[in-house]
């Protein structure tokens, strides 16, 4: 789900520079101007535009890396001998 959502924020944010760019591109605006202009506008558009998609996509990683987060502290604390044998013979 989490990859889903990334790739989708990151296509969605290529999109909106390749939108501007082409609207530029339209006014015989020259390549490599009218694509500067696009990653620029394109950021902090961006940030209004997919909100709620890049909040999905924060969420989404703070998840993940606190289930990360719990199975390397789980993983240090039998290293470290603090919990008894995982099997019982």
């Amino acid at each position: 789900m989490l990859a889903r959502d990334v790739t989708l924020y990151v296509l969605a944010r290529l999109g909106l520079v390749v939108v501007v760019m082409g609207a530029l591109m339209l006014f015989k605006v020259p390549l490599l101007p009218a694509l500067a202009v696009g990653v620029v506008v394109a950021l902090p558009a961006s940030l209004f535009i997919f909100k709620g998609l890049r909040e999905r996509v924060a969420t989404g990683l703070d998840a993940h890396q606190a289930v990360r987060r719990a199975e390397r502290e789980k993983l240090r604390s039998e290293l470290r001998g603090d919990e008894g044998p995982l099997t019982q013979a």
